[in-house]
């Protein structure tokens, strides 16, 4: 973990960054890296909530291949759903 950064956002980074598989560490960990400063308890409460979920499950709800749930639509999905925060090395 990454002791300039707070345990919980440090644990955060960590999990959104190391999913299983490339594509979804480009999409979860990069809109963590876009996102993650400007969060409150909330919002942080929300992608911790989202990083449990199925890496298909949050690609396809990101891609709009299948409806977001109530517990995860919203203001931080619609962000996740603009793919500006992917960046291919």
């Amino acid at each position: 973990m990454n002791a300039a950064l707070p345990p919980r956002i440090a644990r955060a980074r960590f999990r959104a960054w190391h999913r299983g598989t490339r594509e979804a560490d480009f999409m979860i960990g990069g809109f963590f890296d876009r996102y993650h400063a400007g969060w409150d308890d909330a919002a942080l409460a929300w992608f911790e909530a989202l990083i449990e979920q199925d890496d298909v499950d949050v690609m396809a709800w990101a891609l709009g291949t299948q409806p977001v749930p109530p517990a995860f639509a919203g203001e931080q999905m619609t962000a996740m759903q603009r793919l500006d925060y992917v960046e291919m090395p």
